[in-house]
């Protein structure tokens, strides 16, 4: 996708910048008075026009998966701590199904027994731990499509561009979610386990002095379980359902739309890629709070508690809810963040050949 350079626009009038013939009039100047012999007062006041174009963010560099970076950062971090309330209510659904036997009824007994405050525990342990997920999420999404479209070559990118993208979100979720899984740890305890802890300020030390540093990463496995297919099918599906809107829905070339209808498209590509990622992980999203809830917990536990039934389907409607929201808002952020600071939005007709 390449960066199209354009001339600064200057905020200032033209006539600071050549002496036209309204500014020599106004400068007490005949027009009819030849250029070349201007007075030498009012000469000083004249600013050369800048002629050098707007720096741009080159595509691949340093700069190029900085941005990215703080795009999944306000991605990921402020659209989970968003749903906070939804998220509370999922994980007691299926922590404790014999009492929040549904949705609704979760609310009713939260907002109940803890007000709705109860709603947002965990709200702090969910920011900084999907800041730090989204971080590594789309940064090194980008930097392995470009790593593994170099390896192959710009003929196999394009002939392969699924596969290229299913192995770089495997890669870069693989990493996010080191980052993400002490958080996602202290975030289960609080918002299922009433009197465990406030939010993290406790939280944290409580969980470390009851099952040491290693207990933060209990669920590490589990939760690459979870999300390592979510991730695969949330940037494959995306730039699937972005490039097939482009090529088959929409008779405008993507580079003529407005960057608003570019934001349109990406929402509702991230939506539907969103329900599609949280019928394939709910799974291992079931394991995760089942494992971070109960201490010395089994996958083994866990499947014989929940059954293969409920394993797949325990809060699956309000998840589906809360992930495609959820997906799309992030993308919607993600790609207005780029297009703020001058890169292209993701996905298209054709993908990015990638410099040699």
């Amino acid at each position: 996708m390449a960066i199209s350079e354009s001339p600064r626009q200057s905020l200032l009038p033209s006539f600071l910048y050549s002496p036209s013939s309204a500014s020599r009039l106004f400068l007490g100047v005949s027009a009819r008075t030849p250029a070349a012999s201007p007075p030498a007062a009012p000469a000083s006041f004249m600013v050369q026009s800048p002629s050098e174009p707007v720096k741009k963010i080159e595509m691949f560099s340093p700069a190029f998966y900085a941005a990215c970076t703080a795009g999944g950062v306000l991605s990921c971090g402020l659209t989970h701590t968003a749903v906070t309330p939804l998220d509370v209510v999922k994980c007691n659904i299926q922590i404790d199904p014999a009492k929040y036997k549904n949705t609704s009824l979760g609310f009713r007994i939260l907002l109940k027994e803890q007000g709705v405050r109860g709603l947002f525990r965990g709200w702090a342990p969910t920011l900084l731990g999907y800041s730090a997920q989204g971080a590594c999420k789309y940064g090194f999404y980008e930097f392995f499509k470009k790593y593994y479209s170099d390896i192959v070559g710009p003929e196999y990118a394009v002939k392969y561009k699924t596969l290229i993208y299913l192995a770089g979100s495997a890669s870069a979720e693989l990493i996010a979610d080191v980052a993400l899984c002490p958080m996602e740890a202290v975030k289960v305890r609080v918002q299922t386990q009433q009197g465990f802890a406030r939010g993290l300020s406790d939280g944290l030390p409580k969980l470390v002095k009851a099952e040491g540093t290693l207990g933060l990463y209990k669920g590490l496995v589990p939760l690459w379980g979870r999300q390592i297919p979510y991730t695969m099918m949330k940037f494959a599906s995306f730039e699937t359902i972005v490039e097939m809107t482009y090529k088959y829905a929409i008779p405008t070339p993507k580079d003529e739309c407005s960057k608003p209808f570019q934001l349109g498209v990406s929402f509702t590509g991230g939506y539907i890629a969103g329900i599609l990622c949280a019928a394939v992980s709910h799974p291992a999203d079931n394991l995760v709070s089942f494992l971070n809830n109960a201490k010395g917990a089994t996958v083994g536990d866990a499947v014989k508690n929940l059954g293969l039934w409920g394993l797949f389907t325990r809060g699956l409607p309000l998840r589906i809810v809360m992930i495609g929201t959820l997906t799309g808002t992030q993308w919607v952020i993600y790609d207005g963040f780029k297009v703020f600071v001058g890169l292209p939005t993701t996905g298209g007709a054709a993908p990015a050949t990638p410099a040699k």
